[in-house]
């Protein structure tokens, strides 16, 4: 089974993500982690979204790789890859029903106040799902970049609420 985890920032995937490992015994694989380890510290000051993306772009291959490994072991994979466009999860779809995996949305659907001070608690006490900072600027221009799912990708998904 594959999970995929929607939500825009500070909605909770990450914990989500946690508490949804501990009942299914899955995999997380959650971007935040994998940027923070792999990408960041290479990071120079005048790259942007492309830089991010293409990144991105190529740790999904190897998730891929890895989800398909998992799935002929009966693991779920839970996919904390932030998911923000449709595309991004119809890609995630199209790969589940190619190989003849089952999917699941899960879409956090929490309020724009309680994610900001969400994020902006987690930058103050960088708790355990703290990865990097997330600044008021980076969580305005998620707001317009963020598609909320449709109701057709939600058709046997679950969706979590204040």
């Amino acid at each position: 089974m594959i999970h995929l985890i929607v939500g825009n920032t500070g909605s909770g995937k990450t914990t989500y993500s946690i508490e949804l490992k501990n009942k299914t015994h899955g995999i997380i694989f959650s971007i935040d982690k994998w940027n923070k380890t792999l990408f960041l510290a290479d990071k120079k000051p005048d790259d942007g979204l492309e830089w991010f993306l293409e990144r991105i772009d190529r740790a999904e291959k190897m998730i891929m790789d890895l989800i398909e490994q998992l799935e002929n072991s009966k693991i779920d994979s839970i996919l904390d890859l932030e998911l923000s466009k449709f595309e991004h999860r119809e890609k995630f779809r199209k790969f589940a029903t190619k190989h003849g995996y089952d999917v699941t949305t899960h879409f956090l659907d929490i309020s724009k106040e309680t994610r900001l001070n969400r994020v902006m608690k987690r930058n103050r006490e960088k708790g355990e799902t703290f990865e990097f900072i997330v600044s008021k600027e980076n969580f305005d221009f998620m707001e317009t970049w963020f598609e909320k799912p449709t109701e057709k990708e939600m058709i046997g998904g679950i969706t979590v609420s204040e």
